[in-house]
């Protein structure tokens, strides 16, 4: 089963990755446009897989650049939230 296709096991996997890029120093502003771009190469690229992936396809779809990246940037703080340090 891909990582995608359960929200949970997605939200786990963002969340490691963000601690790497945080533990690598990498600020929050270069970790928001990283989220940015994963998240068009996302919408472009890969069909979503569950509902939750076909809501923020939708959202992204029609989103301007500016709400992409507040899209983005919450989907950051979700994961940074769901992680249990």
């Amino acid at each position: 089963m891909s990582v995608l296709e359960n929200w949970d096991q997605w939200k786990n996997f963002l969340g490691d990755r963000l601690d790497n890029a945080q533990e690598q120093g990498m600020s929050q502003k270069v970790i928001n446009q990283l989220a940015h771009q994963v998240g068009d190469y996302l919408a472009n690229q890969v069909d979503p897989k569950n509902e939750q992936e076909r809501v923020l396809s939708d959202l992204w779809s029609v989103a301007s650049e500016d709400e992409q990246k507040a899209i983005a940037s919450v989907m950051v703080k979700l994961v940074e939230n769901n992680s249990s340090h």
